[in-house]
């Protein structure tokens, strides 16, 4: 992928010279960004047929349009040498690229630039991890899989079944030279919580059910997003459980359906056929003992229950629309955490309960 990306760069500035060779005003076409573009009519958001055209000859977007150029040709940089940053440090090296004589900056903010990678990927159709650009590694894998990772003329086998108490740490890109060899499981659990993750993986959970077992550690890196998009085109289901609120709910969609930011990364970064373990508000009446853990909600989390409920998206399914009718009319929420309050090994119990008889929400 990063040849593609590199190729993309390389003829958008063959277009814009050639634009400026015939005495046109330079432009460059990109796919408008915002909700009116967004489709979520195949299971998960991807932006629709809209684009725009940034020109350089154009009071109002000629900063945008040099700042653009200015980070495409940096990124053309970091390929040819072999060399991977963050956006942060993609900040810095253009920070200051007008000169020490010139008294302002090409970029002020880091906001201004993370903007204008967003729209190279969305206009080359390229991640920003082909750009040799890299994200924060949050997500945390146990279970039975070797991956190959070549890196630096190196080559290193990944075992998830030797990864000890702490697991493998999910890197930002997992498709340039990173390759899954064995894969002998039967299922993918993603949950929301670290504390969560341990204590299943203290439990060797994984190996008991023939599971990955993955955490995002709350909301997921792009990393961890796209290694559950390969994970699901393997055949794998993907079983996520979360808190039992609006917050963990959220987490859950994002992982399915993607999320308007991010929406330009369509499919590649969306599990559409995921499924929902739990914790749901049902489940204070299946388990009992669940009753006396549940936490107020406050205001902030009735308000986030009812903006769930607007989109589109999730208020096509009943369960989902009683779910989050129910935290708001009981004000009540609970925390994967809780099931613990039965026994520790309660958790596990509960997981394999709702995978065998097929208790999902969708």
């Amino acid at each position: 992928m990063k040849d593609i990306a590199k190729q993309r760069l390389i003829e958008l500035g063959k277009r814009l010279a050639e634009q400026i060779k015939n005495g046109q005003n330079p432009y460059f076409q990109t796919k408008v960004r915002s909700k009116s573009n967004i489709l979520s009519d195949k299971g998960y958001l991807e932006l629709g047929d809209k684009t725009e055209k940034r020109e350089f000859l154009n009071i109002a977007q000629a900063k945008t349009f040099m700042q653009t150029i200015a980070v495409a040709n940096k990124l053309k940089k970091f390929l040819d040498e072999d060399l991977h940053t963050s956006i942060r440090g993609l900040y810095y090296q253009l920070k200051y690229s007008l000169g020490e004589d010139i008294d302002e900056n090409l970029f002020d903010e880091q906001s201004e630039s993370n903007v204008l990678i967003e729209d190279l990927e969305a206009a080359l159709d390229v991640k920003r991890e082909d750009f040799n650009l890299t994200t924060d590694r949050k997500g945390v894998l146990a279970g039975p899989i070797k991956i190959l990772d070549r890196f630096k003329g190196e080559e290193v086998i990944i075992d998830g079944t030797k990864m000890g108490r702490s697991g493998w740490m999910i890197p930002s890109d997992v498709d340039n030279d990173m390759e899954i060899l064995e894969l002998e499981a039967d299922y993918v659990l993603v949950v929301e919580k670290d504390a969560l993750w341990q204590r299943l993986n203290e439990d060797r959970f994984w190996q008991k059910n023939k599971a990955i077992l993955i955490t995002p550690k709350g909301q997921s890196s792009r990393g961890t997003r796209r290694l559950l998009r390969k994970l699901a085109d393997q055949g794998l289901p993907i079983y996520v459980f979360t808190d039992c609120d609006a917050w963990g709910w959220y987490i859950y969609w994002t992982l399915k359906t993607g999320s308007i930011n991010l929406a330009y990364l369509g499919k590649d970064f969306t599990v559409p056929e995921a499924k929902f373990i739990g914790v749901t508000m049902s489940d204070i009446d299946r388990f009992p003992f669940l009753a006396k853990l549940t936490i107020k909600a406050k205001e902030i989390d009735i308000k986030r229950a009812q903006e769930l409920l607007e989109y589109d998206w999730i208020n096509k399914y009943q369960d989902w629309v009683d779910e989050l009718n129910k935290v708001i009319s009981t004000k009540k929420k609970l925390e994967q955490d809780a099931l613990q309050g039965e026994r520790l090994t309660f958790v596990g119990e509960y997981i394999n309960r709702k995978i065998e008889n097929q208790e999902f929400l969708p």
